[in-house]
Formats: structure tokens, C-alpha cells, sequence
């Protein structure tokens, strides 16, 4: 393989992260830990800096590199610059949790650098085999991150338990991708969809290792039979790691899952559409079901994740532009309300060793702070699906793609149990307005992180009254990408 110079623009914003992360870990060494600002403040330049040149490096319609190993597309730029968003989101939420709990480290910082690099990789692979590096760069470091906290027995045993089930469902990913390279020959997704039309591939090898793959793509999203890690992880890791593996990983899986089965398994989406349904129905409805019984509410969220994992599905299993354009869409909206959950989350736990990832820990909060109970009153309405928040259009956005496609008893089922997982969510707003508070421990707020919850808050409202700008972003994005492919 001969290495093109040209072949460098593309992945500009790849190389500036990994040269900025090697760089940020040997500086740390120099740094005393009262001098970690320094670090957190490098590694918020290089999110800023790598949205910088994404942006300068975009070029109208695809861009292939390294062989058609790498794609640089409209969708991936936007993919990208809202992971960088999340990200800088996520270090201004936990700076002030990671430093009471000694957990704001060099180590931390540099492990959500690399673990960006794999979820950047996995938005623009275009071959078996970059799409899975970027998902174990990714997997490894979300692996050392649920341990970092080395003194607590649940973060270990959590991480034990993502580590095993991750390494099983990367090895069934595996060998489901080779099967569909024994049966074509090829490992770059665009040739894949030709080999599989020209019909000179075996049908029978070819659907085994769909199967195969669907299965490991079902576990990366967290979505019901293999949803088994996702409850255990969030409870048991530090809610800043928590809230980093529910958000940006959710637009990388997006990319990663809509990357195989729309460019590379479109043929076979009369295959891979029939599982997406089972997987969607058992979701939602495990998901909502389950939450309900839950008093912690980082487990809550959990089951919220698997449910909200299931209605993206709905969008996907259309197999048209609209339903793809929806299910970003949906991705995007989710990220944002699940940033804004567990930074609420953060906000409460306020010395180290106390944790307000219980429902009680939110009674009568609207006494102690109005403000905040009123942005956590709009996370949770989203969160459920309640008109005007941005939760509402994205459910309706892929409802209305899959009523298009057909599946109409589906998405008469979806709605059913969106109904039923209202309750969790609106017994939160119960908690905060009509209890009275456990505590009467003044609530302190650094100006910053005021400022970015609020921010949060109100742009979930501001999207639900004025949807149609993301929406369309997503939907011009997805189809751009997708159809000059």
C-alpha cells in the first residue's frame, strides 16, 4: 500500500488529536496535581482546535483516503463536531466531581483523547478493519476509565464486566466480518455492496455473518438481549465516566452501526431489518418496564439508554433516507439529554463519598433551587417525550419514518410503551415539586458550570420550539453522504 500525501487532509483531525494527546501526557508529567487546570485547559484547546479543522478541512461530497479505508463526508464533520461539543460538555461538567473524588488526573484526561480518536475513526472508517480499530481504541480506553477509580470495588467489578461481554462481543463482531469477507472477498464496504449485487457471493455464508455482526453491533449500542453490561456499568462507574459512555459513543455507534448496514449490508437490509425489529421490540419494551422498578437513578437512566437505543433502531429498520436522517437526529437529541441528566447528577453530589444518584437525593429540590429543578423538570420531560422539548420531535421524527416504511403495529407499540415510561420520569418531577427535601444543605454552583447546565436546559427547549434547523442538518448530512456513495 503507497502512502499519498493528499491522503493526510482527510484525517488532519485525527492526527492533531493523537499528536495532541501524546503531547498532553508526557507535559503532565512535569505538572503537580494542584496544577491540573493546566492539562484541562490543553485538552479543552484541543477539542476547540480539532473542531477548527474539521471544519477548515470539509470539502463538498466524499472524500476517500488510504485506499478507501477512510471516508471524510458531510455526516462524519458534523458527527465529529458534535463529539467534540459532548466532550468539552463532559470535562466542564465533572471537573469540579473528578477533583473532590482525586480522580482528576493526566491519565483521565489523555484516556478521553484516545477514546475520542476511536469514536473520530469510527464515524469515518470505510473498511472492516479501521472500523474496528477505532471501536477497540475506543472499547480499551472506556475499559480503563469505568477502573480508574481503583479504591471502589462496584467501579472494578463494573469494569470486569464490560471488559469480558465487550471482548465477547467484539470476537462475535469479528467473526461475523469474516465470514462476509470469505463470502466476497473484500473488507471496504462500498465493494461489499457490489459483490453482494452481482450475486456471486454465497447467500447462505453471507446471512450467517450478518447475524454475527448484528449481534456485535447490538451490544456496542446496549440494546436488549445484549443490554446485560449497560445497567451494571452506569451504576457502578464514576458519573463522569457515566456520562461520557452515554453520550458521544452514542453518535459513533450511530455512524458505526449505519456505515455496515446501510453502505455495506444494504442488499441484505431485508435480512438485517427483520432482526432490528425484534431488537427494537424488546428494547422499548424491556427498557421502560424495568426502569420503573429502579430507585438509583443512574441504573434508571440505564434503562432509559436501553429504550431510547431501541426507538433509534425504529429509524433505522425504515431502510430510507428519512428513517437515517431520523435516527441521527434521534442520536444527537439523546446525547444532549443524557449530558444534561448526569451533570445534574454531578451538580448534586457535592463532597466526596456522597453520591446523588438516588431518587430521594432529588425530593423537594425545588425548594432548595428552583432554577435548577426547572431545568431538570425539562431534561426529564424530553427524556419522556413531552411536547415542547426536543425529546417530543425526535420520537416523533422516527415514528413518522418508520408509519412511512410499513410498520405501523410497531410504532402503535413504541408509543404504547413511551406512555408507560413517562411514569419514571415524571415520578422524578414529583420528587423535586411535591416532597419535601431530605436535605436542606445549600446547593453551591461554580458560575461556569451554572452557566453550561443552563445552557444545556434551555436548548432543550429551544430545539423543541425550533426543530427544523437540526433536523434538516441531519437530514442533508445523512443524505449527502449516503447517496454519493
Amino acid at each position: 500500500m503507497n502512502f499519498v500525501i493528499s491522503d493526510l487532509v482527510p484525517v488532519l483531525p485525527e492526527v492533531f488529536v493523537l499528536a495532541m494527546a501524546c503531547v498532553i501526557l508526557i507535559a503532565d508529567l512535569l505538572i503537580k496535581q494542584s496544577g491540573r487546570l493546566v492539562t484541562y485547559m490543553l485538552v479543552q484547546l484541543t477539542l476547540l482546535g480539532c473542531s477548527l479543522i474539521i471544519v477548515g478541512t470539509h470539502e463538498n461530497g466524499v472524500v476517500y483516503a488510504f485506499h478507501n479505508m477512510f471516508v471524510d463526508d458531510l455526516m462524519s464533520d458534523v458527527l465529529k463536531l458534535l463529539t467534540c461539543l459532548a466532550l468539552s460538555m463532559m470535562l466542564a461538567y465533572s471537573r469540579l466531581y473528578l477533583t473532590a473524588r482525586g480522580l482528576f488526573t493526566g491519565e483521565f484526561m489523555v484516556l478521553v483523547l484516545f477514546a475520542m480518536l476511536g469514536m473520530m475513526v469510527m464515524i469515518s472508517a470505510n473498511n472492516f478493519i479501521s472500523l474496528y480499530l477505532g471501536l477497540e481504541l475506543l472499547s480499551l480506553s472506556l475499559y480503563t476509565l469505568v477502573a480508574l477509580q481503583r479504591d471502589s470495588a462496584t467501579a472494578i467489578e463494573a469494569a470486569m464486566k464490560y471488559f469480558v461481554l465487550g471482548a465477547l462481543a467484539s470476537s462475535l463482531l469479528l467473526y461475523g466480518m469474516s465470514m462476509l469477507y470469505g463470502a466476497t472477498g473484500t473488507l471496504e464496504l462500498g465493494a461489499l455492496t457490489q459483490a453482494i449485487q452481482s450475486g456471486a457471493a454465497d447467500r447462505n455464508l453471507l446471512v450467517f455473518g450478518l447475524v454475527f455482526v448484528v449481534c456485535g453491533l447490538a451490544f456496542k449500542l446496549g440494546v436488549v438481549p445484549f443490554h446485560m453490561w449497560v445497567p451494571d456499568v452506569y451504576q457502578g462507574a464514576p458519573t463522569a465516566i457515566t456520562m461520557l459512555i452515554s453520550s458521544a459513543p452514542k453518535l459513533a455507534a450511530f455512524a458505526f452501526v449505519t456505515r455496515i448496514l446501510v453502505e455495506g449490508l444494504q442488499p441484505l437490509a431485508s435480512h438485517w431489518s427483520g432482526m432490528l425489529v425484534i431488537l427494537a421490540i424488546a428494547s422499548i419494551a424491556l427498557g421502560n418496564i424495568t426502569a420503573i422498578a429502579q430507585t438509583n437513578l443512574k441504573r434508571m437512566l440505564a434503562y432509559s439508554t436501553i429504550s431510547h437505543m431501541g426507538f433509534l433502531l425504529l429509524g433505522l429498520l425504515s431502510s430510507s433516507i428519512e428513517g437515517y436522517g431520523a435516527s441521527m437526529f434521534y442520536a444527537v437529541v439523546y446525547a444532549l439529554m443524557s449530558l444534561g441528566a448526569f451533570g445534574m447528577i454531578m451538580l448534586l453530589s457535592r463532597e466526596e463519598g456522597f453520591e446523588a444518584d438516588t431518587l430521594n437525593d432529588f425530593k423537594g429540590l425545588s425548594r432548595r433551587s428552583p432554577w435548577l429543578a426547572f431545568l431538570m423538570l425539562l431534561l426529564m420531560f424530553s427524556m419522556a417525550g413531552v411536547p415542547p422539548t426536543v425529546g417530543f420531535y425526535a420520537k416523533f421524527a422516527v415514528f413518522s419514518a418508520a408509519v412511512n416504511a410499513g410498520h405501523i403495529p410497531l410504532v402503535a407499540f413504541a408509543v404504547l410503551f413511551s406512555l408507560i415510561g413517562a411514569f419514571f420520569y415524571l415520578r422524578i418531577v414529583k420528587l423535586m415539586y411535591f416532597d419535601a427535601p431530605e436535605s436542606h444543605v445549600p446547593i453551591s454552583i461554580q458560575p461556569d458550570t451554572g452557566i453550561l447546565i443552563s445552557f444545556n436546559g434551555l436548548a432543550i427547549l429551544l430545539l423543541g420550539i425550533l426543530p427544523g434547523k437540526l433536523m434538516a442538518v441531519c437530514a442533508v448530512s445523512v443524505q449527502q453522504s449516503l447517496l454519493l456513495h
